[in-house]
């Protein structure tokens, strides 16, 4: 008798192969056979008119934080993701000495939108190695992590304070790679460092003091593995991301090791510009590197209220500073003082077909539920005032409790994306899941592609949508026996109806520590999802006890079965 078998799905297998009908055996955690299965299974799942695939990939989140609290990554594993890489962009939350930890939260707060009480209230300060964090997420992990490790708390970890003023010397250079090394022989799958992100006062983060020759010395380090090295380049600019695609290259063939840069995203007035990355990636994996871009599936929507910082504002320093610094009391003196109104109603005047541009998503007073689902344009028009105007007098009538959303701000043209997509030296990743938590909801972006672009526009096939979301996955990272359905290989699975399948509308939850919110989203058509040879999430009965989750490359899968 078998631990679990699917029956009578289409199998797309990850390879890019056609699809075919088969039943699927799973014996403790790895698959056991593909084709006609005869024996009975301890559990069974009736997959008839739906596809049974490998379990996606995320390689770009933030879920670090959320994984203190909670093992599944919700709802990225309702998904059908079952295995998400947190630490990008130089951020992860080891190694972390005890005296940095407000220093690291600040940044997960400005950078990642992460609340300062979700951490207060939502984590047990246990860890300070590498080590010791991978232990400390373990227990009733549900969702498969494979961690990278953050340059900015290496730098913090061996330098101190002096990791946010200056390059390091030798010694500390060679510090940093024997904690690089501590950090891969525990689990991590790479490092990830940032070119642009700053901390919570404006300021670089640590990783942006390092020059060429640290970062050089770390990539020697992730060599002697064969490791990943993630980064975040100066993406407005595209003569700098060329630059780093250049070093990044230089380092891939030096030293023999996969790179990737995140993110790529086109808008109407920068075609040219990716167009220029784009070829430049093509001369360098004609070279022989490994230097894979990634890219959103998603158009990008923002939505915000001016009770937090919000990265809409982050180019108009007036506007920033004050939701950035300002009390809630200090950010309504603000609009309503006549001098520092009109200060900000000046800057930001330049943008006003963008605020024309907004709507008001959800209102506390029942005086403004006429204006709800409005754009400010319509919303000014009914007031007799600018639509700037109108976003700030709405926001003080309601005590900054009013939510405001910029849709399909950009990466929204169909026939681009989908162009982009299909690129073989293209990587979908870039979702930041776990991220910018009251920004916008990335959950959802595997369930826009096979809903938008492979069957509604009909630009991809299944199967090679399926691929680029798992086999080249785990190929670009270097994780084994995962993203194929082939025999002997780790039983991710998830069954869903290709008729079905997307993302659900972007709702505004209370489930973070501290009463915290976020934007989420359901998932539609995804009916089961299986790791580890354990059933995790179904439709029909949502989140399972059978937390099977694995540290991954490294971790040995059975162990944690046997266990």
């Amino acid at each position: 008798m078998y631990d679990l078998v699917i029956r009578n799905g289409t199998v797309v297998d990850g390879s890019g192969m056609p699809s075919y009908k088969a039943d699927i055996a799973v014996t403790g955690n790895r698959i056991a056979k593909i084709g006609r299965v005869a024996e009975t299974g301890r559990k069974e799942v009736d997959a008839a008119g739906k596809v049974v695939t490998p379990g996606f990939i995320d390689p770009h989140t933030h879920f670090d934080a959320q994984l203190l609290w909670d093992g599944y990554a919700k709802p990225a594993l309702s998904h059908g993701v079952t295995t998400i890489v947190p630490g990008n962009c130089s951020l992860s939350l080891a190694p972390l000495k005890a005296e940095h930890r407000m220093k690291l939260v600040g940044m997960f707060n400005q950078i990642e939108e992460m609340p300062y009480k979700a951490f207060k209230e939502g984590v047990v300060w246990d860890w300070e190695t590498f080590s010791e964090y991978i232990t400390r997420i373990r227990k009733g992990l549900a969702i498969n992590v494979a961690p990278l490790v953050g340059h900015s708390v290496i730098r913090l970890w061996v330098m101190g304070d002096a990791a946010m003023e200056r390059t390091a010397n030798a010694d500390e250079i060679a510090a940093m790679q024997g904690v690089l090394r501590e950090c891969l022989d525990a689990g991590a799958i790479g490092l990830s460092t940032s070119y642009v992100d700053m901390d919570e006062t404006l300021l670089p983060v640590p990783s942006r003091y390092a020059d060429a020759g640290e970062v050089d010395a770390l990539a020697s380090v992730l060599g002697e593995y064969g490791r990943i090295l993630q980064i975040v380049p100066e993406f407005y600019d595209p003569d700098l991301t060329i630059a780093r695609l250049d070093q990044l290259a230089e380092i891939s063939l030096r030293y023999a090791i996969p790179t990737t840069f995140s993110p790529l995203f086109i808008n109407a007035d920068n075609v040219d510009a990716v167009e220029k990355v784009m070829a430049r990636v093509d001369e360098q994996f004609a070279r022989g590197a490994r230097v894979w871009p990634q890219v959103q599936t998603r158009p990008i929507d923002i939505s915000f209220s001016f009770a937090v910082p919000s990265l809409i504002f982050v180019r108009l320093p007036n506007w920033y500073k004050l939701m950035r610094f300002g009390t809630p009391e200090q950010v309504i003196e603000g609009f309503t003082n006549p001098e520092s109104r009109a200060k900000l109603i000046a800057e930001g005047t330049p943008n006003m077909t963008l605020w024309s541009f907004l709507t008001l998503r959800f209102a506390q007073t029942e005086a403004n539920q006429k204006y709800v689902g409005k754009t400010l344009g319509e919303i000014g028009k009914m007031r007799g005032c600018t639509p700037l105007e109108a976003m700030i007098d709405l926001s003080v009538e309601e005590k900054l409790d009013a939510h405001f959303m910029a849709a399909s701000m950009g990466h929204n043209s169909d026939e681009r994306v989908s162009a982009m997509l299909k690129h073989p030296r293209v990587h979908i990743g870039a979702s930041d899941g776990g991220a910018h938590i009251l920004s916008f909801s990335t959950y959802g972006d595997t369930g826009y592609l096979f809903g938008h672009f492979v069957r509604d526009l009909k630009s991809m096939s299944l199967e090679d949508a399926v691929k680029k979301v798992t086999h080249d996955t785990a190929s670009i990272w270097g994780i084994p026996d995962r993203g194929l359905v082939r025999t002997d290989y780790v039983a991710d699975l998830v069954i869903f109806d290709p008729a079905t399948i997307d993302r659900g509308e972007e709702t505004y939850v209370q489930d973070v520590p501290g009463d915290g919110k976020r934007y989420v989203r359901d998932s539609r058509g995804v009916d089961t999802v299986v790791v580890g040879g354990g059933i995790a999430w179904t439709a029909a009965a949502g989140y399972a006890d059978d937390t099977r989750g694995a540290i991954l490359p490294g971790e040995a899968a059975e162990a944690l079965v046997a266990a």
